[in-house]
């Protein structure tokens, strides 16, 4: 253990310490009684997790057929994320297509209808197919 001005333990300097913090400000004097209460775990959590992440910087376990494993294992999934994202970039590239497709055929049949009216000389007629998203409020 390290060593700390207080240490985290019902002594007469904690004890001290977290009344003037109390007085000077509350917040202070409550931050006092936590390091009081859980000083010992603060301080052992934080030397894991510094030590968890040295492990983790730095990468290296000593054991050369796990790290070749490990590399292997890596380079794999990143062919698959490749392949995933090649995937994905085609299938929106195909509804791009068939949108451009469906809009194509919906422009030629409005174009053979105006041309229909307009043979037929019905100028004001509406077409005859079914009418999606109007605003028209025809009741029966």
């Amino acid at each position: 253990m390290q060593n700390f001005p207080i240490r985290p333990s019902w002594s007469p300097l904690s004890i001290a310490a977290m009344v003037v913090g109390f007085i000077i400000w509350w917040p202070l004097g409550v931050a006092v009684l936590a390091w009081i209460i859980w000083g010992e775990r603060m301080i052992a959590w934080w030397d894991e997790s510094r030590h968890r992440f040295q492990v983790r910087a730095a990468g290296d376990t000593g054991n050369a057929a796990f790290e070749a494993y490990r590399k292997a294992e890596l380079e794999r999934l990143e062919r698959e994320r490749r392949r995933i994202e090649q995937e994905a970039e085609e299938f929106q590239a195909f509804m791009r297509e068939l949108r451009k497709a469906r809009d194509r055929e919906e422009f030629d049949r409005f174009m053979a209808e105006r041309r229909r009216r307009a043979a037929t000389g019905e100028a004001g007629a509406r077409p005859t197919g079914p009418v999606t998203g109007t605003a028209t409020g025809a009741s029966a």
